[in-house]
């Protein structure tokens, strides 16, 4: 191997050194019983990114309009709570937020397909911890959904 592979599978990640080095991972979903594309699919980063840009924006937005004094750090406190119960309420009620909805975005049970409000509420609490949203694994979830035992796929 020259050196423009090694940097070439150094830039590609490591699931692309995995394979340049013959193990078959299959595709993202695959392990849990999940089609490769189309609905149901595994929701590509991008598309959670933008949701969870879209809710965290609706709730400055709806935090601000509770604060008054517009106090900035009291806003961002003000913000997480909101979004938390807004992950909570919608997530365990209809199985999206509005953020995900726009991205065409739902969060599943693995087991049952619906999320009951339990299971919400320690994936809502582990996503505004934030570090368990950015350990992912080789499918692509994130430890809060593992934890929870849910899948974000596409509609």
């Amino acid at each position: 191997m020259d050196n423009r592979q090694a940097v070439g599978s150094w830039l590609s990640g490591p699931r692309a050194a995995m394979e340049d080095a013959g193990a078959d991972l299959g595709y993202r979903g695959e392990q849990l019983g999940l089609p490769q594309e189309g609905p149901n699919s595994i929701a590509r980063p991008g598309r959670r990114i933008g949701a969870l840009a879209v809710d965290w924006g609706l709730s400055v937005l709806i935090a601000y309009g509770l604060i008054t004094q517009g106090d900035s750090p009291a806003t961002s406190n003000w913000a997480l709570l909101v979004f938390f119960v807004l992950s909570v309420l919608t997530v365990g009620t209809v199985g999206f937020t509005p953020g995900k909805r726009i991205f065409g975005i739902r969060v599943v049970s693995l087991e049952t397909g619906a999320v009951n409000p339990l299971r919400a509420l320690l994936r809502s609490v582990l996503l505004c911890l934030a570090v368990p949203a950015l350990v992912w694994d080789r499918d692509g979830r994130g430890l809060h959904d593992r934890l929870a035992r849910t899948v974000e796929v596409r509609i």
